[in-house]
C-alpha cells in the first residue's frame, strides 16, 4: 500500500510513526500548506516527495490512498478530491463538520468502490479492546448498564491550540471517541440525553459533557467527559469503564487496571500498554492504537472486507454528537435520527 499523507501537523506525526511500523504499508507523498510543517515531516521521516496544494499531490498520482490529517472544514473537499481520483481514504475525526456533508462524503467514496475508514482509534487502545472482547465475548453475560468516563486537567491546548477557538470543544474533539466505545460495546442508540458546561473561561467551547445514551438492545450507558477536572494522579488519556451485567461486572480503572467480577468470583489483570520505542507517556496508549488501526485498515483493504470504523459506521457516531449538542440546547432527549 502506498499511502500519501495531507496534514503534517501535531497528531499527524503519530499516522507517519505507525505507518512506519507496518509491514505492507509505506508514505511515499506528504502534502501540507504550511511549509515549515511539510519539511519538519518530511525531514524526520525521510519523505522527499512534498507538496503545498492537495490538487499537486492527486495530479502527480502515485499512491492508492490517502490518509487526512488535517482540520474538519478541509475534510469534505479531500474526500471528494481522493474519490475523483480513485484512491482508497482514511480521515482523521471529526469526519465531518455536518451529517448532510458526512453522508455525501460516503456516498461519494462508494460510487468508486474503493474504502474509506474514520480514523476513530479510541476502541483500538488494547485495554479498551480487551474491554470490548471481553463483553462481546459474553464474560459477563448481557450488559444491561455502563458507564464510560474520561475526565482529566491536561492542558491539550499547548499541542492543538485551535481547540480553545471553536465554538464546540469537548463532545466534538473528545467526546466522540468516547460514544464510539459507548456504540462499540452496547450498540446503537435510539436516544440521547446531554448537558454541558464551560469551567475554563479562556475557551469558547464546552469543556464538561454528561449523556446518557438507551442503546437499541436495552443498555442504558452514561459517557462523561470532562477536561476542567482536577485529580492526583492525572489520568490523561485514560478511558475508565464500568459494566453491569446479568452475569457479572466488569471495571477499567485508573492505571489500566481491569477487574471482573462474576460467580466465579473476582480477579484483576493489568493491561498497562506498551511504550512503543518511538512513544512517549502518557501519549502511549493512543499511540499504540493509532498503529491497530492503520493495520486494521490495510488488513481491511487487503482482504476486501469494509472496516470497523468505517465511513457508514461512523456516521453512526456522529450523530449522536449532533444528538447531544441538539439535547444540551434544546434541554430536551432527542433521537439520532432526528439529524
Amino acid at each position: 500500500m502506498k499511502v500519501a499523507l495531507v496534514g503534517c501537523g501535531f497528531f499527524a506525526l503519530n499516522h507517519l510513526h505507525a505507518w512506519r511500523d507496518i509491514d505492507g504499508a509505506e508514505v511515499v507523498a506528504l502534502c501540507d500548506l504550511d511549509p515549515a510543517r511539510l519539511a519538519l515531516a518530511g525531514d524526520r521521516f525521510g519523505i522527499d516527495r512534498r507538496h503545498d496544494a492537495p490538487e499537486a499531490l492527486f495530479a502527480a498520482g502515485g499512491f492508492d490512498t490517502v490518509d487526512i490529517a488535517t482540520t474538519v472544514p478541509s475534510h469534505r473537499p479531500l474526500v471528494e478530491l481522493a474519490a475523483r481520483n480513485g484512491v482508497h481514504v482514511i480521515c482523521q475525526k471529526p469526519f465531518a463538520a455536518s451529517m448532510a456533508d458526512a453522508r455525501a462524503m460516503v456516498d461519494t467514496v462508494a460510487t468508486t468502490g474503493k474504502t474509506l475508514m474514520v480514523h476513530e482509534n479510541f476502541r483500538w487502545q488494547s485495554a479498551v479492546r480487551r474491554v470490548i472482547d471481553e463483553v462481546r465475548g459474553g464474560t459477563i453475560g448481557a450488559p444491561f448498564f455502563g458507564r464510560v468516563s474520561f475526565r482529566s486537567g491536561y492542558d491539550v491546548f499547548s499541542g492543538q491550540p485551535y481547540l480553545a477557538e471553536g465554538a464546540r470543544f469537548i463532545i466534538e474533539d473528545l467526546g466522540i471517541h468516547i460514544l464510539d466505545i459507548a456504540r462499540a460495546l452496547f450498540g446503537d442508540v435510539v436516544q440521547v440525553s446531554a448537558t454541558t458546561r464551560r469551567i475554563n473561561p479562556n475557551i469558547r467551547g464546552e469543556d464538561v459533557a454528561t449523556m446518557m445514551l438507551a442503546h437499541a438492545g436495552g443498555v442504558t450507558s452514561i459517557v462523561d467527559c470532562s477536561y476542567a477536572t482536577r485529580r492526583v494522579p492525572e489520568t490523561f488519556p485514560e478511558t475508565l469503564i464500568e459494566i453491569d451485567g446479568d452475569a457479572g461486572t466488569l471495571r477499567l480503572d485508573a492505571g489500566y487496571r481491569l477487574t471482573i467480577q462474576t460467580a466465579a468470583g473476582s480477579r484483576g489483570i493489568d493491561l498497562s500498554p506498551p511504550v512503543l520505542p518511538w512513544g512517549s507517556r502518557p501519549w502511549h496508549n493512543i499511540q499504540e492504537s493509532v498503529v491497530a488501526i492503520q493495520r486494521h485498515f490495510v488488513d481491511s483493504v487487503a482482504a476486501g472486507t469494509e472496516p470497523e470504523t468505517s465511513g457508514a459506521d461512523n456516521l453512526k457516531t456522529l450523530a449522536l454528537v449532533e444528538a447531544a449538542y441538539l439535547s444540551a440546547a434544546e434541554g430536551r432527549t432527542v433521537r439520532p435520527s432526528e439529524v
